[in-house]
């Protein structure tokens, strides 16, 4: 795991970005991962950017994203399709028949395992983007989830549901289980790009970056991926005990890949 500590949260998103544009320059119809939330939204901002400045196209790329809720449409604003299509879809160039995400609508369990299906007929996702919550979920892994979970049905945590009730209007029904990708599922990504900012995510990104290997935090399961890289901001790495060697391991790094230039 490489952790990269940004000096802002616009620099996580610059940095992230990065890796992206790598992937889809080194192969143009390569599988991405995507995800939601409020961290992923600068990402797709800076992504947006570069392709109407011409420099990067989706053209030939395939997504898949993270999770969806059950039992709201697809049109609902608070749906990660709609998500989705407002954030990143709707601005560049990609084929919207090759953005996947699950069916929250359809008979779940089908869902869930056609899901995990599609992904291998395609040859697995290439880069995969995360966030973490902040009890230390990925997609909607919640705490106690299996560590070699597939894509499948996930009740969601008091926590989980707490924090995306501000999304949902006052007596408007709020979905309390989704489909996710399993963390078996996102470990089998080639590679994994997690970003987290701000100090409401220190307690997470210590967690699954220096604790111990634990269906407690099910993002620390990412210290067993041999190509993880980890982007945060000062903020979130408040609670880190070794900054001073991950600021050397990032510095040398870049030397290394400025001397391969």
């Amino acid at each position: 795991m490489q952790v990269v500590i940004a000096n802002s949260a616009a620099e996580v998103a610059i940095l992230g970005a990065k890796y992206c544009v790598e992937a889809l320059t080194k192969k143009p119809n390569c599988v991405l991962g995507l995800a939601t939330g409020s961290t992923p939204v600068a990402l797709y901002e800076t992504l947006i950017d570069l392709h109407r400045q011409q420099q990067l196209s989706f053209k030939q790329c395939t997504t898949f994203n993270l999770d969806e809720y059950i039992g709201i449409v697809s049109t609902h604003p608070q749906s990660y399709r709609y998500f989705m299509q407002a954030h990143l879809f709707d601005h560049i160039d990609i084929d919207q028949r090759q953005t996947y995400i699950p069916d929250g609508m359809g008979e779940p369990q089908q869902a869930a395992l056609d899901y995990e299906q599609r992904i291998k007929q395609l040859g697995g996702i290439d880069l995969q983007i995360l966030g973490v919550g902040r009890n230390g979920h990925i997609g909607f892994n919640e705490p106690s989830s299996s560590l070699v979970s597939r894509t499948r049905i996930k009740t969601l945590a008091a926590p989980t549901i707490e924090d995306n009730k501000r999304f949902f209007k006052d007596g408007e029904f709020q979905p309390t289980l989704a489909i996710t990708m399993g963390i078996g599922t996102i470990l089998e990504a080639k590679k994994i790009l997690l970003l987290a900012t701000g100090k409401s995510k220190a307690e997470a990104v210590k967690n699954l970056v220096e604790g111990p290997l634990s269906a407690s935090c099910p993002a620390s399961a990412l210290q067993m991926h041999q190509n993880t890289i980890v982007i945060i901001d000062t903020e979130a790495a408040a609670d880190l005990e070794h900054t001073a060697y991950y600021h050397q391991v990032a510095t040398e790094t870049e030397q290394l890949d400025n001397n391969n230039d």
